[in-house]
Parts: C-alpha cells; sequence; structure tokens
C-alpha cells in the first residue's frame, strides 16, 4: 500500500467501492448456495487452485487446493447454513475480505472468514477459517 499524496496515512486504494462489493456478495451468496446444496464441483471452484491456498475447519488444517478437494470430497450435506451479520469489506478492486456468522443446529455459534482475490478467472478465496463457539453470553 502506498500512501495518498494528499494524506500519507490514508491508502490510495478505495475501500469498499459499491461496485466491487456488489462483486464479492454475489460470489459470497453462490458460494453459501453450493454450500447448502453440498456441490462440490462448485465448492471447489470457489477456492483458488493452489498450493497456497489455505483452509483452517473445526477438525481440519488443509494446505492447498489438493488437501482442500480431498476434504470437500469427504464432506457429507450439512443443514444449510443461514448466513447472518455478514461484513464483505473490499479492499481496491482485486482484494476483500468476508465474514459471517450462522447458528448451528447444536446450538452453537458458526464463524466464517475467507480472504477473497480477483484472479484473471474470477473471485476466488485463498485463505478461509471457520471455526464454532459456544453462544456468547449477551
Amino acid at each position: 500500500m502506498s500512501g495518498n499524496a494528499d494524506d500519507p496515512g490514508r491508502p490510495s486504494f478505495a475501500i469498499n467501492d459499491p461496485s466491487v462489493v456488489e462483486e464479492v456478495e454475489a460470489e459470497f451468496a453462490a458460494y453459501y448456495r453450493a454450500l447448502a446444496a453440498n456441490d462440490v464441483a462448485a465448492l471447489n471452484r470457489f477456492f483458488f487452485d493452489s498450493p497456497v491456498t489455505i483452509r483452517y475447519g473445526n477438525a481440519e488444517v488443509l494446505y492447498g487446493h489438493v488437501e482442500i478437494k480431498a476434504y470437500r470430497s469427504t464432506v457429507t450435506a450439512p443443514t444449510a447454513p443461514r448466513p447472518e451479520r455478514t461484513v464483505i469489506t473490499t479492499f481496491g478492486r482485486d482484494f476483500a475480505t468476508a465474514s459471517t456468522l450462522n447458528r448451528r443446529s447444536s446450538g452453537k455459534l458458526g464463524r466464517t472468514t475467507q480472504t477473497w482475490v480477483r484472479f484473471p478467472q474470477g473471485w476466488r478465496i485463498v485463505a478461509a477459517h471457520v471455526s464454532t463457539i459456544d453462544q456468547p453470553k449477551e
């Protein structure tokens, strides 16, 4: 990140450009539709096909698209998650984060964070972290 000439502490790229946010929101929604349908082929396409792609889950630590793809082939269709409090933040035109919560049938709270990058073939997840916690006391 290089600073803005008028304000050295301000980035020289747009944060949350509405058109980029809309693109990532659409990809994120499509990802969750594929997750609900357990569409393994689609889920695999959302992840960047590279050994540097990472996915940490509740019971798995996956390094590289090959490991993510192998894991995904063993997962049975989950109860369709319903994302809530989703926050999409974009940085420039080619980088974004997506964070969401979802309530599990177990009563636990699921949390997902994804890092998305725009490549020539489209938006892809390069890092993801999924975890589950007890419901926080409010």
